[in-house]
């Protein structure tokens, strides 16, 4: 690959994982690592049990939302 060419798809990336951090897409992996960090004795909750928990919460505490 040309450095220019992967110059783009490195650019291309870090934009795709700043949009994504936008977005919430990296939430699951930020709560397992503060999960972890925190010494939690309990097990972390699944991905899908985090995002219905996310979302419930979300619905019951709707501030700072436009939708």
């Amino acid at each position: 690959m040309s450095s220019g060419l992967a110059a783009v798809a490195k650019g291309f990336q870090g934009f795709a994982r700043y949009f994504g951090g936008v977005l919430g897409a990296d939430a699951y992996a930020k709560y397992l690592e503060h999960h972890r960090a925190a010494g939690h004795s309990a097990p972390p909750l699944s991905e899908r049990e985090f995002w219905r928990d996310r979302t419930d919460r979300q619905d019951s505490n709707p501030q700072g939302r436009c939708c």
